[in-house]
């Protein structure tokens, strides 16, 4: 059997607050940075912090969702699939990013407002 799956599980820190965008007639789109840090032993056998960047894409409901719970240093754990973008800019340069698209996410603790 071959099962192919695009999956992603992340928990982390929004680094900024989620930028929202009306794309088209009817959809929205929210964006943000997940900061997730994970300790580990380093050559000498001390504990650091090695903390990786995520770029977060949620569209439709799911962007409505972040917009109303998604909160910059709020814990979330996200589920999603990563995306491969490619594109060109207007000098012709090509440019390639990888995105996290969510299709739920999960609020672990309660922001103090």
């Amino acid at each position: 059997m071959s099962t192919m799956r695009n999956s992603v599980m992340l928990i982390g820190r929004p680094g900024a607050e989620p930028e929202i965008k009306n794309v088209g007639n009817s959809s929205k789109r929210a964006r943000f940075s997940l900061a997730v840090t994970e300790r580990q032993r380093n050559a000498n056998n001390e504990w650091v912090n090695n903390t990786q960047w995520f770029s977060i894409v949620a569209w439709g409901l799911t962007a409505d969702r972040v917009q109303k719970v998604v909160k910059k240093g709020q814990q979330l754990a996200i589920e999603g699939k990563l995306r491969n973008n490619e594109w060109t800019d207007d000098k012709g340069q090509r440019h390639h990013a990888v995105e996290t698209w969510i299709d739920d996410l999960f609020p672990m603790e309660k922001v103090k407002e």
